[in-house]
């Protein structure tokens, strides 16, 4: 167990944990060893004043030196890297005066052993230096007190006293030893915890994070669904409106047609071309109950992926954003063949949503000259597409979240920012992409890729 604690205070991260904490101590431990050894200077004088003024010298050289050990600590990289082998040298300073003093006065006699103690109580309970580093320290305690009172003149005639007084040292250095091992594996045991506390912490914000994401996703699923309830009721809804619409169409259809083969309508002018404005007019009403007929009725299955003209789907979208188009410039760009695969109303979906938000940004804009370009070219066996407006651009800080689920740069109440997310579902569900491309200020480029029928 000794050697375990050890081993980790020299070369684990516990060495590196304590560092700050030993070096605090031992120049704290520097500074009060100073003042004691200065203040044994009242000692010299009451008990031995022929030896006051060389004790005096010896404290002050002490001292000095003590400081010198200091400095080390706090100013030089290279005594911060050594700290404990600097605080055992200024430790064993004053040991070593003390013991020149025992051997200058009265020897085994001497009452200076007690200073010996002091030392030895201290490293126990308040330096926190290493269990063998302590054990040395005491060992070297107890040769430096032998060899005092072996030179001294009287050497060791008083032989009870001196084996009585070793005892006492030597019990002093095992105290001290003891106090060292249990306080060593105290702050060891903190380490572990305060290191586990750390992992769980680490752990707990990773788990926090995974939760963000996933109730980030499940908001996302949310919303979608929402979206999709509310677009199955407007489905629902819109099916028997139309229907309802339909029929007085083409009613007015039929009525129209036969005044317009009236004798009447030929003899005037004015009446011919009343009913023809009538029937242009009543044939876009007609246009626009089947092109919402095509959108709000979602099939399933086989429908989902069957073969329909890109060409019909854009002209849909037109008419039905034909509202907020009012005064822009469509350039329809096309190839002949515009035959693709996949769900027909959901793409009108997506494209009814590209052009609502190019009419937002032209709006912003305030150009005088608003437009959008539909452009479409083959690639690879896929047919490409591409939505672009001289709007006011996507900022360069929002360009990669337009695609995020409720990211929206509308007035609050506005949108929900579900938009474009579930555009780029419904682009990925078929195979392909949905990329978006801007300059700030300038213009914006949505563009998407669909399957074509392989021969």
């Amino acid at each position: 167990m000794i050697s375990n604690i050890v081993r980790r205070e020299k070369y684990g991260p516990y060495h590196l944990e304590m560092s700050d904490f030993r070096l605090a101590y031992s120049k704290a431990g520097a500074i009060v060893s100073v003042v004691l050894v200065m203040f044994g200077a009242g000692l010299d004088y009451s008990i031995y004043p022929a030896h006051f003024a060389e004790f005096a010298l010896a404290r002050v050289v002490t001292s000095a030196l003590t400081l010198l050990v200091l400095w080390l600590l706090s100013r030089s990289s290279l005594g911060q890297k050594n700290v404990p082998a600097l605080t055992l040298l200024w430790l064993a300073l004053p040991q070593i005066m003390i013991s020149w003093m025992i051997w200058q006065t009265d020897g085994v006699e001497s009452i200076y052993f007690v200073g010996l103690h002091l030392a030895l109580y201290a490293t126990g309970i308040i330096l926190p230096i290493g269990f063998l580093e302590n054990v040395g320290f005491g060992l070297f305690t107890y040769l430096l007190y032998f060899l005092a009172c072996y030179w001294h003149p009287q050497g060791l005639e008083n032989t009870n006293r001196f084996v009585g007084v070793s005892l006492f040292i030597l019990f002093s250095a095992s105290v001290s030893a003891f106090c060292t091992y249990f306080n060593e594996r105290g702050r060891l045991n903190v380490f572990r915890l305060q290191h586990q506390v750390a992992e769980k912490n680490i752990a707990l914000e990773r788990a926090n994070e995974v939760m963000a994401e996933t109730n980030a996703a499940l908001a996302e699923v949310k919303g979608q669904l929402i979206q999709r309830e509310k677009m199955a009721a407007l489905g629902t809804l819109s099916a028997g409106l139309l229907h309802e619409v339909n029929n007085p169409v083409n009613y007015s259809l039929m009525a129209i047609n036969m005044a317009l083969m009236d004798p009447a309508a030929a003899q005037s002018t004015d009446l011919r071309e009343s009913l023809t404005d009538a029937r242009e007019g009543m044939q876009r009403v007609q246009n626009i109950v089947s092109d919402l007929k095509t959108f709000a009725y979602q099939k399933q299955g086989v429908d989902s992926e069957r073969l329909f003209l890109l060409e019909k789907a854009i002209q849909s979208a037109l008419r039905l954003t034909s509202f907020e188009l009012k005064g822009v410039a469509v350039e329809l760009a096309l190839p002949q063949d515009t035959h693709v695969l996949g769900d027909e109303p959901a793409l009108i979906g997506v494209l009814i949503n590209l052009l609502s938000n190019a009419a937002l940004a032209l709006a912003g804009a305030g150009r005088e000259q608003p437009r959008i370009s539909l452009r479409a070219e083959h690639r690879n066996g896929r047919l490409w597409l591409a939505v672009r407006d001289n709007g006011t651009g996507i900022a360069p800080e929002n360009i990669g979240r337009v695609l995020e689920p409720f990211f929206t740069t509308r007035d609050v109440g506005a949108g929900l920012g579900l938009g474009l997310s579930m555009s780029y579902g419904i682009i990925q569900r078929h195979g392909g992409l949905l990329l978006v491309s801007s300059e700030f200020g300038a213009w914006t480029e949505f563009s998407l890729d669909l399957a074509t029928p392989q021969p």
